[in-house]
């Protein structure tokens, strides 16, 4: 019992110090947490396009039912860092549910800038869509989720019918995790790289698509979040209340930017619940 608390109070200072910027301590983080022994990772570095940065990785129950529900999971990282290894948690805690997962990775800044890492994440939901079935998975019953820049990439492929096109009829809804939907004007080096050369910035804006036809959202924040102010998610939710859309939102208090994308994993559930959050709302858009 002592060693887990212990255990516990390491996850949590890691969960404090982690930061959207600076994800080496997630790589430490997802090597030492328990994950789900009831799901594993089936399939890793599958090419969903020819570059180097166009791979993902899948996961899916031990025991699994055919024609699973799909959950596509965009990680975060200020679109200049990240990689699907270190997100294994996530992907193994999204499984458990009964879920076939996929985590792929897209082209970072300053390699890329928008729109080009939105191209990479539409073109691994199509590769998903059609290659799904192989793996147990239904690809006509797609869940797309992410956190923070990833949560970011997520909601623009949903809202802006520039990405999904034939695809989007196979997307049920939408889940974000502390995501940055309204941030001009552009403050922070990251956001400034990404998308300052765009010369239409309210375009790179996930509230400026919201329409009365917009899948269901699931909008997730810590309020305590100091990196991506929950304002974001309030904005949207607003935005998307004012035209009729349906979107549901949870603030989880005491809750950081870090601490509920970590939240998901096995023993840092307490502190949110927002497994069983995603899990409810994927069930109900996917029946």
């Amino acid at each position: 019992m002592k060693r887990r608390r212990l255990f516990l109070g390491a996850l949590g200072l890691l969960a404090g110090a982690a930061s959207i910027a600076a994800w080496k301590p997630l790589t430490a983080f997802n090597l030492l947490v328990p994950k789900d022994d009831t799901a594993g990772r089936v399939q890793t570095d599958l090419a969903y396009g020819p570059l180097p940065r166009q791979r993902l990785d899948i996961y899916r129950p031990v025991r699994p039912d055919k024609n699973l529900p799909v959950i596509v999971f965009l990680y975060g990282g200020a679109w200049d860092s990240g990689r699907r290894q270190d997100y294994a948690f996530v992907g193994q805690a999204l499984a458990s549910r009964g879920y076939l997962v996929v985590i792929p990775d897209y082209r970072l800044v300053p390699e890329v800038r928008f729109p080009d890492f939105l191209r990479d994440c539409a073109l691994a939901l199509q590769w998903t869509r059609a290659n799904a079935a192989k793996f147990g998975g239904d690809g006509d019953r797609v869940v797309l989720a992410g956190h923070s820049a990833g949560a970011y990439n997520a909601a623009m492929l949903a809202l802006d019918p520039r990405w999904l096109g034939g695809n989007r009829t196979a997307v049920r809804g939408l889940v974000t995790l502390a995501g940055p939907f309204d941030i001009l004007p552009l403050d922070d080096p990251a956001s400034i790289a990404a998308f300052s050369h765009w010369p239409r910035l309210q375009e790179t804006q996930p509230v400026h698509f919201a329409n009365p036809n917009a899948l269901p959202v699931l909008l997730l924040h810590g309020a305590d979040d100091n990196r991506v102010r929950p304002r974001n998610s309030l904005r949207l939710k607003a935005e998307l209340d004012r035209v009729g859309a349906k979107a549901d939102l949870h603030l989880y208090p005491d809750m950081s930017h870090a601490g509920i994308l970590l939240a998901l994993a096995q023993p840092l559930r307490g502190t949110a619940p927002a497994l069983n959050d995603i899990d409810h709302f994927t069930r109900r858009v996917t029946r």
